[in-house]
This record gives C-alpha cells, structure tokens and sequence, in this order.
C-alpha cells in the first residue's frame, strides 16, 4: 500500500507543475511532444518509484521509421504507465469520450491526437476508427488494447473487431504485445501494487502482405499475444 501512495503522491504532484509548465507552451507553439515526453516521464517514474521493474524483449524487431498498430493484452491499471513510454516515437491511444469532457485535460488529449471512444455506442465506435486511421496518416502510432477491457484472471478475452478494421483500412504494420506480470502485481479489482518484474515483449510485426483474412489477422495477433503469457494465462 505505501508505495501506490507514494506513487499516487508523485503523480499528485508532478502532474499539476507539468501542466503548468507545459500546457501553455503547447497552446501557444502547438507543438505537443515536450508534453508528450513529460507525461510519459512521469508516468514511467512513478511506476519505477512503486518498485515496478519492466523488462523489455523484441524492441530491436521495431524500425523506428515505421508507423506501427500495437495491438496489446490488457489486465492491470497499471499496463499504460509501464506500456506507453515505451513504445518508440510518439503513439495515440483510445480514450474513454468521458476523459475529453474534463476541463483542460480533454484540450490537451486532443492536442496529443488522442481518440476518444465509446464502447456501448456502434457509430461512435466507426468514428474512432476513422479518427485513428487519421492519426496514423500523420506518422504517429496507435496503440490499441484488443480485448477492449481489462481481464480478471490474466488469460485473454475475446478481441474487439475494431482495431483490425482499422489495420485493413490503413495497410500499417501491426505489432503485437504481451504484457506480463501486471496480473500479479495489480490484478483488476486491487488498488495496491506490488513491487516486482513485468516483461514487455514486441512481436515480430505483421506486415500488410501477410494479413489475409480479417480473422486471420486476428487469428495471428491472439497466438503471438498469448505465446508470451504464461502457461498458467494461456486458454
């Protein structure tokens, strides 16, 4: 329990002094990466000062030339913080449309080229994935998290049809990720993190030529994902 609070409490408070550091230098400049790369210091650090140690395998498969759609397991609150600074260059993600509504915080996510989404809504869900279609026209990676909710017991969930929507529509390279060890450190349903390793592996990406079908697609991302889980996690 101390360390989420002492994480909490870096984030509490290293948080507001970015924003007003940063904030207006983006809305003036409109240049959004000096908030990017301090967002996602702090979020990388807070999860270091938890006792968080992340271990990273594939990383050299990546060009950094290339926009990718990672496309990553998802079981803890803790995966973003650990997943995002990682990713090589700058990336979007998917937002719940609610965040956007929150009074600086929803200017700045759209500054950043973040997509908002709503789950239980069919044409809004369309929407998100033209607006990410057109982030990744703009060189910047997305990064999806497939089962669309976090797992209770570390094992997949059934994949959300969207993001392979978008990976037809775009002809990008899609990259799948495992995350694991968040399930034993912070499993869904516990506010306390425990200190400890995670391992985050970078398959080899799948490039357009090899997609085929659409559930195809899906097919090869759900065996590469699950291949870096543990026994115990896979179905």
């Amino acid at each position: 329990m101390i360390r989420t609070i002492l994480m909490l409490g870096f984030w509490a408070i290293t948080a507001p002094v970015a924003a007003l550091i940063f904030f207006p230098w983006t809305f003036i400049t409109g240049d959004v990466l000096p908030l990017y790369r301090v967002g996602t210091w702090i979020g990388r650090t807070g999860a270091r000062i938890a006792g968080v140690r992340v271990q990273m395998v594939g990383l050299e498969r990546l060009d950094p030339a290339r926009t990718y759609i990672f496309m990553s397991n998802h079981v803890s609150n803790i995966d973003p913080p650990l997943l995002i600074p990682r990713i090589p260059g700058r990336t979007s993600v998917l937002v719940k449309q609610e965040l956007f509504k929150v009074p600086i915080l929803g200017k700045a996510m759209r500054m950043a080229s973040l997509v908002p989404v709503d789950r239980g809504n069919r044409d809004a869900g369309i929407a998100a994935v033209r607006a990410a279609a057109d982030v990744l026209q703009q060189g910047i990676h997305m990064t999806i998290y497939v089962e669309g909710h976090r797992s209770y017991d570390g094992k997949l969930l059934a994949f959300k049809k969207g993001p392979f929507y978008l990976a037809e529509e775009c002809k990008v390279p899609v990259v799948p990720v495992t995350i694991s060890g968040t399930h034993e450190l912070m499993p869904k349903g516990r506010f306390a993190i425990k200190a400890g390793l995670v391992t985050i592996t970078f398959h080899p990406p799948i490039e357009p030529a090899e997609f085929g079908t659409r559930d195809e697609l899906m097919e090869k991302v759900r065996v590469a994902v699950e291949s870096g889980l543990p026994l115990e996690c896979r179905n």
